[in-house]
């Protein structure tokens, strides 16, 4: 079985299930770790939006929930998730990440042995090209594999 950790930051889409379960010929197993939206990174979401032509999702920054008001969503988004990825024939299992994400990513790679990690996010034009996303910061941290890809929403299929 192949094992891949998930770092998302949003319920999968049906494009996002269909992506990463057909990545690999062998039977899937996902560990899939969701970051709840923090008000640390509303600047940089912000500007993302502003860079890529969305200025109204860059309006509502603030309308989004945070923190706290940000697990009940979070937790709903995982379990979807989850279901999806159960409902094509793969193990899921998952968590929200609470603390440092790179930390808990390296100990569930660690602990499951996996095979890759998959960061599926939204673009983040500042982190990237500083190279402080969590793709290129993960590079550094574990010792497998680490794909990126850009998450999909429901609406763009």
């Amino acid at each position: 079985m192949f094992t891949s950790v998930l770092m998302v930051e949003q319920p999968l889409s049906a494009a996002d299930v269909d992506l990463v379960t057909t990545l690999h010929d062998d039977t899937m197993s996902f560990v899939v770790l969701l970051q709840p939206r923090g008000a640390e990174d509303r600047l940089l979401r912000a500007i993302d939006d502003v860079a890529l032509g969305e200025l109204q999702q860059a309006v509502h920054e603030s309308d989004e929930p945070e923190g706290e008001e940000a697990l009940r969503p979070a937790a709903l988004a995982l379990e979807h998730s989850l279901r999806s990825l159960r409902d094509t024939g793969s193990e899921a299992v998952g968590q929200l990440v609470e603390g440092h994400p790179l930390d808990l990513l390296r100990a569930v790679v660690e602990e499951t042995h996996a095979d890759e990690v998959i960061v599926l996010t939204a673009p983040h034009l500042v982190e990237e090209f500083f190279h402080r996303d969590w793709a290129s910061r993960a590079r550094h941290k574990v010792g497998v594999p680490v794909l990126k890809l850009y998450a999909h929403n429901d609406d763009e299929e």
